[in-house]
């Protein structure tokens, strides 16, 4: 698929965002969830993680990039946020496209304070431009917070391709 510039960034990301939406609502992901990794919400605070479930899969949309899809390019519950090939591609070269979008489920590969600096400062967790298609967040401490709450509650996992 191509797109033009950051303006086609926003309108595939809202597209996708309400096929994927329908494809697999939110109750459907909760309990998919709920069945891969048990008893994860009676670690943390529930509220806390529901809320960064609702910012990361309603508001940011993370799973449009970081999650992989199906050959009917719908997106596959079982490797939910686990990384993924980036499925949308510059019409004019854009510099230092990322390729793959890095796993974010049971947070990986980040510390509490990297994270935060990503979506707080909109910078790479070393400090570093984040890549596009990625988008640079603002967000306030709550927010980044209950983020990275959700995302320590899901399951690792290798990516499911």
């Amino acid at each position: 698929m191509k797109i033009f510039g950051g303006y086609g960034l926003a309108v595939i990301a809202l597209t996708a965002g309400i096929s994927a939406g329908v494809l697999m609502g939110p109750a459907k992901r909760s309990a998919t969830l709920a069945q891969t990794n048990p008893g994860v919400a009676d670690k943390s605070d529930k509220g806390e993680v529901e809320r960064g479930r609702y910012l990361v899969e309603e508001v940011a949309k993370c799973p449009e990039c970081h999650t992989p899809r199906n050959e009917r390019g719908e997106l596959k519950a079982d490797a939910w946020l686990r990384g993924a090939p980036i499925w949308i591609t510059p019409v004019a070269h854009i510099r230092n496209w990322a390729e793959n979008a890095p796993a974010l489920a049971g947070f990986p590969s980040f510390t509490e304070e990297q994270g935060e600096r990503v979506l707080e400062k909109g910078t790479g967790p070393e400090g570093e431009e984040l890549r596009p298609p990625m988008h640079i967040y603002h967000m306030n401490h709550a927010d980044a917070k209950a983020i990275i709450a959700y995302l320590k509650s899901l399951p690792r996992g290798d990516r499911a391709q």
